[in-house]
C-alpha cells in the first residue's frame, strides 16, 4: 500500500466512537499486515453533534448522528 493514500476510517468524535474506530484500525492492521500510516481515523462532526441549543427531538428527522458519515 502506498504511504500517500491511507484508508480513512470515518467516525464521530465521541469517546465511544473513537474507541471503536481505534479497535477497527488495530484489527485491520493485524489482519492485513498494515501499518499505522496505512489507516487514518477521520473525525466527522454530524448534525446531531452541532445542535447544542435545543432538544434533538425538536429538530426531528432521521440520521442526525449518521448522515454526514454515510455521505463521506
Amino acid at each position: 500500500m502506498q504511504a500517500n493514500t491511507p484508508i480513512r476510517i470515518g467516525t464521530r468524535g465521541s469517546p465511544l466512537a473513537l474507541a471503536q474506530a481505534h479497535e477497527v484500525r488495530a484489527r485491520l492492521m493485524a489482519a492485513h499486515g498494515l501499518s499505522e500510516n496505512d489507516l487514518e481515523i477521520a473525525v466527522i462532526k454530524t448534525t446531531g453533534d452541532r445542535i447544542l441549543d435545543r432538544p434533538l427531538a425538536e429538530v426531528g428527522g432521521k440520521g442526525l448522528f449518521t448522515k454526514e458519515i454515510e455521505d463521506a
